[in-house]
């Protein structure tokens, strides 16, 4: 028999069929959560939740996926946009390949380097796009966006910033 990925078979499943797994260790910060619930509703679901499906209970017990489960959940706008149902892709499997499953999920997404960062923010700075633009979008706080910017070292960045009047020393203190 040939192997089909499970992610060949998504499935529209009412929400209230699903329910989080006891073990999963991921937490997602409040920042990055918004930007989560930003994502699903400027670009829809790309991505189903991986779940097992519980005969006994006729439940879809999650395996990846729970904060975008929680973005339909606790956004009634995100909700009604999807009828109430979430995609999700199914794997049978027991719980012990679940859960290694689950942390394999969660390790595998990855970080973003701070060169590459910063070149998406030259980029997008170029294309004419602001840093409340970038700031919302992308969720960054001007913070992080300045210190993008400084990695750069590209002076054109920082055409729109304004400075305030620095120290000046005077002329005869140089003088040799």
């Amino acid at each position: 028999m040939e192997y089909k990925s499970p992610v060949y078979n998504v499935i529209a499943v009412p929400i209230e069929k699903v329910q989080p797994n006891d073990y999963n260790p991921n937490k997602v910060a409040p920042p990055e959560m918004q930007l989560l619930y930003e994502s699903i509703r400027e670009d829809g679901y790309t991505m189903p939740v991986v779940c097992y499906y519980d005969k006994t209970q006729d439940l879809y017990l999650i395996v990846d996926g729970f904060h975008r489960y929680r973005v339909m959940l606790e956004h009634p706008d995100i909700y009604e946009r999807e009828n109430g149902l979430l995609p999700v892709s199914i794997i049978d499997k027991p719980i012990d390949k679940r859960m290694a499953s689950t942390i394999r999920h969660n390790r595998a997404r990855g970080n973003h380097t701070v060169d590459l960062m910063s070149n998406i923010v030259k980029e997008l700075h170029e294309l004419g796009r602001t840093d409340a633009w970038i700031s919302r979008h992308l969720g960054m706080d001007r913070d992080e966006i300045l210190r993008l910017k400084q990695i750069t070292g590209l002076a054109a960045l920082f055409k729109d910033v304004d400075f305030g009047e620095a120290w000046q020393p005077e002329d005869d203190e140089y003088e040799e």
